[in-house]
């Protein structure tokens, strides 16, 4: 994988960042943009969340390549060491959830979109807190008629 996703990057020379910054600064927010330079090796110009996105990528990858060496255990109760939300999980959502994190790391990596792993892990991490804070999957009783109320005069 390299650093520039080349499916939503654009390229554009030094002197557009300088003339046209405001142009630049626009595609940056929307995807990488590669800087080329006549005198320097390329730069890259890419929003925060972009920039966070792929430390957090890097971070998952480590934590996985962590859990990947650990010949401990089952995958979900390796992982579960390392991302210790998980142990508020079922056993069988501890699996699903270690089975699920895997494909959507391997999926990130595949098509640089460090947003499908990120995404994943912050979905089954919340999961995790609501079922800690005491939110279940019972069902939820409704109202099977809506109330009538009248309209102020």
């Amino acid at each position: 994988m390299t650093l520039i996703n080349e499916l939503h990057a654009t390229s554009r020379r030094s002197s557009d960042l300088s003339k046209h910054s405001a142009d630049v600064f626009a595609e940056a927010e929307d995807h990488t943009v590669q800087i080329t330079r006549r005198d320097g090796e390329p730069l890259v110009l890419m929003s925060q969340r972009e920039a966070d996105a792929r430390a957090g990528l890097l971070q998952f990858a480590a934590d996985l390549i962590t859990v990947t060496l650990d010949e401990d255990g089952t995958l979900a109760s390796r992982m579960a060491r390392k991302f210790e939300w998980m142990h508020a999980l079922s056993a069988a959502d501890q699996a699903t959830c270690a089975q699920d994190l895997v494909a959507a790391a391997r999926a990130s990596f595949a098509t640089g979109q460090a947003h499908l792993a990120v995404a994943e892990l912050t979905s089954w991490r919340e999961t995790a807190t609501a079922i800690a804070a005491g939110l279940s999957a019972a069902p939820v009783e409704w109202l099977d008629t809506t109330p009538t109320v009248e309209r102020p005069s």
